[in-house]
């Protein structure tokens, strides 16, 4: 009988062990439930400034690449679903906004 209470000793600290586990695993990589998200645009794009907005990416990546012919370098961002955003550094930012006024798709 002690033989069977003995076993039960290490079966409930591995029991514990994989409870704990689970516990910390789910905070880890959890679905963030309650916790606060992102904005979709965000207040500042840092040391880019905004030229275009254009409703699809290839688009963008059509206007990148007159930008890049020009010597601009960009890039672009998706934001939002429809919604693709072309950013230039502020020196260069004059001449791609015209550039992207001429620009047709």
């Amino acid at each position: 009988m002690t033989r069977g209470i003995g076993a039960l000793g290490p079966m409930l600290v591995i029991v514990l062990v994989l409870a704990g586990l689970a516990l910390v695993m789910r905070w880890a990589f959890g679905s963030g439930y309650g916790r606060t998200t992102r904005p979709a645009v965000p207040a500042e794009e840092g040391l880019l400034v905004l030229v275009a907005t254009v409703s699809a990416p290839a688009t963008a990546r059509a206007l990148r690449a007159v930008l890049s012919d020009a010597g601009i370098r960009s890039t672009q961002r998706s934001p939002a679903p429809h919604r693709t955003d072309v950013l230039v550094f502020p020196d260069d930012a004059a001449r791609a906004r015209s550039l992207a006024a001429s620009f047709s798709p």
